[in-house]
């Protein structure tokens, strides 16, 4: 409808118009090289427009020769940025379906059509790592490093080809100079993390945790690498405090508080850690400068006082008297500690030991051989184990050396295999 009334508008306008024209009055005359025209007002007005029309078109004929070149150098550009643009798409496609060789050739092509942009620079740098050239990787990535456009994404991928190679100090500068082009970037702080944990720098690695990580593992580390003792202590403490039922964070606090001679803080410590969580390891601890046994035992049972009815506490006990020689009060905690739940390995070696020392006359050898007997079917002792690969570890570690997993050392009794009946 719109289009109709328009149509109806723009024809009364032409015919309004003509009906003005036809109605002006009076001549136009013009004397050109001795000839004189003369014609009518609306004729000249009509000729008027068809002269300027007639020179519009042939100004822009000849404009459109004379930018020709121009114009066919701007269509083969277009026709080149058009193919420039469908190979970086298939470098894309070849990157996320790991066809080197198309890759690598798709990328040249980007490059030759489009030039060194960065877009073009990063796939080709992609498509030579995938294909296991890290030498001519690194080059690319060190040309878009040296671009203020797009220096971080150099910086990142020569920082990821560090890491590959456990280049730590090369890793170290490179994520200082990222950091300076783009401060507190998510990636780079979780990297810069992982790099904190592979050279050890636990106050870095602490500093830049996310809320998910193992924070505690990252403070005990941190306090025992601190090599100023005021400062190991206070980070120490701090560890503890803030996991008080975290036994390596306990074992590091008492080990500094003694290295800083304050031995009664430190037995403390070991105390309030007891009640919380019984542990080998604190008694160990506890005892390393007790050498006597009688004061070993006497020493042993200030420290099970604080969980009297715990397994552990019980085991401790029983072991301690045993080593002072007392065996009936070494085996009456064995048995208690049997009968608190305890069934590992070590309990009945513990009570293979009792029957041997025993000089009672009750039939020891037979007694000694049924102890042994259940070794074998008890339960396995407890011990440090990585829970991400399983592996076995003497000492608690911040960091699994087999899998490098930070945090997942704990304690806890092996799964044993399971037989199967032939």
């Amino acid at each position: 409808m719109r289009r109709v009334i328009g149509i109806i508008v723009a024809a009364a306008l032409a015919i309004a118009i003509a009906w003005w024209l036809a109605g002006l009055t009076g001549t136009v005359g013009a004397t050109i090289a001795g000839y004189t025209i003369e014609t009518s007002t609306p004729v000249a007005l009509v000729a008027l427009v068809v002269v300027v029309l007639v020179l519009h078109l042939v100004l822009k004929t000849l404009s459109g020769f004379l930018h020709l070149p121009q114009r066919l150098s701007g269509f083969r550009a277009r026709r080149r940025r058009i193919a420039g643009n469908e190979a970086v798409t298939r470098t894309l496609v070849a990157l996320a379906s790991g066809e080197q060789g198309t890759a690598r050739a798709e990328a040249a092509r980007a490059r030759k059509l489009l030039g060194d942009t960065p877009q073009t620079l990063l796939h080709a740098a992609e498509a030579a790592r995938l294909g296991g050239n890290d030498d001519e990787a690194a080059i690319l990535f060190r040309m878009l490093s040296d671009r203020e456009d797009a220096g971080f994404l150099g910086l990142r991928g020569l920082f990821r080809q560090a890491m590959a190679r456990k280049d730590w100090d090369e890793a170290t500068l490179l994520a200082r100079r990222a950091e300076a082009l783009r401060p507190g970037t998510n990636w780079l702080r979780t990297e810069r993390s992982e790099l904190a944990i592979r050279t050890g720098n636990w106050q870095q690695a602490l500093a830049l945790a996310a809320p998910e990580s193992p924070t505690a593992a990252y403070a005990v580390a941190a306090a025992q690498s601190e090599p100023n003792m005021s400062r190991a202590v206070r980070m120490a403490g701090r560890a503890w405090k803030d996991s008080p039922d975290f036994v390596p964070a306990a074992l590091v606090y008492a080990t500094k508080l003694r290295e800083a001679g304050r031995e009664s803080r430190a037995q403390s410590t070991l105390r309030d850690a007891w009640k919380r969580a019984p542990h080998p390891d604190l008694a160990a601890l506890a005892l390393a400068n007790t050498p006597d046994p009688a004061q070993r035992l006497k020493e042993g049972g200030k420290l099970a006082l604080g969980n009297p009815g715990h397994p552990e506490s019980l085991f401790l006990l029983a072991g301690l008297a045993l080593e002072a020689g007392n065996v009936a009060e070494a085996r009456r905690n064995a048995e208690a500690a049997r009968d608190a739940g305890m069934n590992q390995q070590r309990l009945w070696r513990l009570f293979a030991d009792i029957d041997a020392a025993d000089q009672s006359e009750i039939s020891v050898p037979m007694t000694r051989s049924y102890a042994l007997r259940l070794v074998t079917t008890a339960e396995a002792d407890p011990g440090w184990r990585c829970e991400s690969c399983g592996t076995p570890q003497a000492n608690w570690l911040p960091v699994c050396p087999t899998c490098q997993t930070p945090g997942r050392i704990v304690w806890g009794a092996a799964t044993r295999p399971k037989l199967i009946a032939s």
